[in-house]
């Protein structure tokens, strides 16, 4: 519980100190957001044309740093393999994002990398992860929900899953990062869920199957990711004087689908995440709809722009969808407590 404690706040404290200075040195090199020309110009979008972006930065680093604290201060943790292959593919999205961000601030457009190039990054490193995972960490192949099913995909398909996983959850994240404090603070919900699960599977190893190391390893890196994202939520709240960039929404969807991976709750993640599911569907069904009927199902797409081209003001949209994204944490943390208090010899 100590760790947990020193990760989280060790996180949010540089978080929350280090973005301001984070935001002079972006500012300084004239790295500012590129807003999109069919934006939803009704609202005052082209006003935050110039707002720095990259703040994924403070996010990934605070919480990198936290983890690293967490284990020098606490003597009761140690390393485990799972908790260094999730902080490598974090570490390893946002490095996609940063590239994607970068290149596209110096082409003064809100394009960075072209859609092959970002994807290939994208599933190179999720390889990369289910790789390590199947081979470093020995995961189980099992599929999941709020434990290990009695399914095994074989190191294949689990494989498949996995990348398709990550690769979901990134871009979920991402289409989420479209309103000052959206993604960061429904990111932060999802995370605090996390640190539960983890720590709940790492005080219960012999039921869910794991090893209480790791489990504890990967609760620490779910404490550090909440106090990054509640300490960069200070700055990145509407007006938002910081926004995110890819290489924030990558590495932090990455890390829900690499969590719900290594503590075998991969189904339970769409409803975890379900804002996320939500706006991708949107965007989807907004594509298909176009190109097959050559008529739009939403004003705009993501579906947080279609209400706000719809008259809601923008905080009242972010408000809205936290509460949606609240409740959906909610409801999945009640399914996995009501699975456990139902399984024989757990409760004594």
């Amino acid at each position: 519980m100590i760790a947990l404690l020193v990760g989280m706040a060790v996180a949010f404290t540089l978080s929350i100190l280090g973005t301001p200075l984070l935001i002079r040195v972006l500012e300084r090199q004239g790295i500012g957001q590129q807003i999109r020309d069919d934006g939803p110009f009704a609202h005052p979008h082209e006003q935050k044309a110039g707002t720095p972006t990259m703040g994924g930065i403070a996010i990934v680093g605070a919480a990198l740093v936290a983890y690293l604290v967490a284990h020098i201060r606490t003597e009761q943790i140690r390393f485990a393999r799972a908790g260094v292959t999730l902080m490598a593919l974090i570490v390893g999205m946002a490095i996609v994002g940063f590239v994607d961000d970068y290149l596209g601030v110096r082409r003064a457009r809100n394009m960075g990398l072209r859609k092959r190039g970002k994807t290939a990054g994208e599933l190179i490193v999720a390889g990369g992860f289910a790789l390590l995972a199947l081979q470093y960490v020995s995961v189980s192949t099992d599929l999941s929900f709020t434990r290990e099913l009695d399914l095994d995909l074989g190191s294949v398909l689990w494989f498949v899953l996995a990348v398709a996983v990550i690769y979901g959850s990134t871009n979920g994240v991402n289409f989420a990062d479209g309103l000052d404090g959206l993604a960061a603070g429904s990111a932060a919900m999802v995370f605090g869920a996390f640190v539960i699960i983890a720590f709940w599977q790492f005080r219960h190893p012999n039921i869910y199957h794991v090893v209480p190391a790791a489990s504890l390893d990967l609760a620490v890196i779910s404490a550090a990711l909440f106090g990054a994202c509640a300490g960069f939520l200070w700055w990145n709240a509407a007006p938002a004087k910081v926004f995110m960039g890819d290489v924030g929404a990558l590495a932090l969807g990455a890390g829900m689908g690499g969590l719900a991976l290594l503590t075998h709750t991969v189904l339970l993640l769409p409803i975890l995440g379900g804002l996320y599911v939500v706006e991708t569907l949107s965007v989807i069904a907004q594509v298909v709809s176009f190109r097959c009927f050559h008529r739009r199902v939403l004003r705009m797409a993501p579906i947080h722009h279609h209400f706000e081209v719809g008259g809601w003001p923008e905080f009242t949209v972010i408000v809205r969808f936290w509460l949606l994204s609240a409740l959906l944490v909610a409801i999945a943390l009640g399914i996995f407590y009501a699975d456990f208090i139902n399984i024989p010899g757990a409760i004594d």
